[in-house]
């Protein structure tokens, strides 16, 4: 009775159409919220589980400034020769060429190939690990994502847990450039328009599709202020590089090593701040090595704790990683995870919809557009002190383990909520 006040509530104050909410454990999420079912539950027996990735290791002078390895994928002098040493390889072990795509930042192509069906996949990845043109070879695995001025506002948790008016006059994440890795953002929605600086589709050669996960991702993070409609996100003038490596399948939204590692690529060679993966899934080699460099560049990567994995599952796992639970769940044990708004959160639907999520994909959203406000005060902060200018809330019971409003207060001596009566010393670069 009590939700279903509330849907009528924001049906009556929005400015638009809400989607439909539904009673009990039927919110509108895309993995089920908490670990309600383990990934590998969700990602039976995909067609991907019989093609693998075969990296080949290239000069450094591969690397073009002009565009090689983006989305428009460049003619270049080798490009040739590297196809017929990848079409050799992949004869010579029965396999069927694909496609292939530059990852520069790691000094590697990567070609997807195709194992013949009744063909066991370790025995080839054994052969081609010990070929001495290949640099390494790998499975695809499979992820899947981790399920006033502005109408909805008051019904956001994190406007009163983290007081988002009032952060506004401190930092609102200006010019901070957030890299969505997710299924497709809905651009022109009333809340996100001008808030997506970048659209790209690496799942397929399809044009650009609007999804329900990438959509409500963005607005937590970057859904306009004060604009009449809606909600208002964590950081409202930060942008989004909206990078669909993710498909909406059914009820849940599944991506894979190869299309989540062009999209790391992409991210890290054109400027991301900060990374958000609202997603999970198994250990994986290339993605690994494409957050290390993230890491060491001194982006900012945020990772869904999925519950359901005695260690968070990857890349929440991962040491450098923002680890990111819903306000509620269990954490791991031995896993440094945060708590964040992750439960009947309103937030952008495709269609200039609104509706309510559920999980710790959308707690992550908030903690990456807590990390954008922190990158506009105290850009390029190292990682170590970053965090050691975090506060944290003395009460378990709280909605998030993060106190936002003493965080800012701390990094840019600027007092934008209750203060303290002293001043803490400022963060220094």
């Amino acid at each position: 009775m009590k939700r279903l006040l509330v849907a009528l509530w924001l049906a009556l104050c929005s400015g638009a159409a809400l989607a439909q909410i539904q009673s009990g454990d039927d919110l509108p999420r895309l993995q089920p919220a908490d670990g309600a079912r383990r990934l590998s539950d969700a990602v039976a027996a995909p067609p991907e589980q019989h093609e693998i990735l075969v990296m080949f290791h290239l000069p450094a002078p591969h690397f073009r400034s002009d565009g090689y390895g983006s989305v428009n994928y460049r003619e270049d002098a080798g490009r040739s020769a590297r196809q017929r040493l990848a079409a050799a390889v992949a004869r010579e072990h029965q396999l069927e060429l694909l496609e292939d795509w530059a990852m520069p930042v790691l000094n590697v192509d990567c070609y997807r190939m195709r194992v013949p069906a009744g063909m066991a996949v370790a025995p080839i990845l054994q052969a081609l690990q010990q070929d001495r043109r290949v640099e390494w070879a790998q499975q695809i695995q499979n992820f899947a994502a981790q399920a006033a001025a502005d109408p909805l506002l008051h019904m956001q948790p994190a406007a009163q847990a983290w007081q988002l008016n009032q952060v506004r006059r401190t930092a609102t994440g200006r010019k901070v450039l957030v890299a969505v890795v997710d299924s497709g953002v809905e651009s022109q929605h009333p809340d996100l328009a001008g808030q997506v600086l970048v659209e790209q589709n690496f799942v397929d050669g399809q044009s650009y599709l609007a999804e329900l996960h990438g959509t409500a991702v963005a607005g937590v993070i970057v859904a306009r202020a004060d604009n009449g409609v809606g909600i208002a996100g964590v950081a409202p003038e930060a942008h989004i590089m909206a990078l669909r490596a993710c498909w909406q399948a059914a009820s849940m939204t599944r991506c894979n090593s190869f299309t989540l590692a062009k999209a790391l690529n992409y991210a890290l060679s054109h400027g991301a701040q900060v990374i958000n993966l609202s997603l999970s899934g198994p250990a994986d080699r290339l993605l690994q090595q494409l957050l290390g460099v993230a890491l060491a560049r001194g982006i900012r990567i945020v990772g869904a704790v999925d519950p359901g994995q005695p260690d968070g599952g990857f890349p929440a796992n991962v040491a450098g990683v923002f680890a990111v639970a819903s306000d509620g769940s269990p954490l791991p044990a031995g896993l440094a995870a945060w708590q964040a708004p992750g439960r009947d959160i309103p937030t952008t639907m495709p269609g200039g919809r609104w509706g309510v999520v559920n999980g710790s994909s959308y707690a992550a959203a908030h903690i990456s557009g807590m990390l954008a406000l922190m990158e506009e005060l105290k850009p390029q902060l190292s990682d170590t002190r970053l965090r050691d200018a975090i506060v944290f809330n003395d009460s378990p019971s709280r909605l998030t383990s993060i106190d936002l409003c003493a965080t800012l207060f701390r990094i840019s001596g600027k007092c934008s909520c209750a203060c303290p009566t002293s001043s803490p010393q400022r963060l220094a670069h």
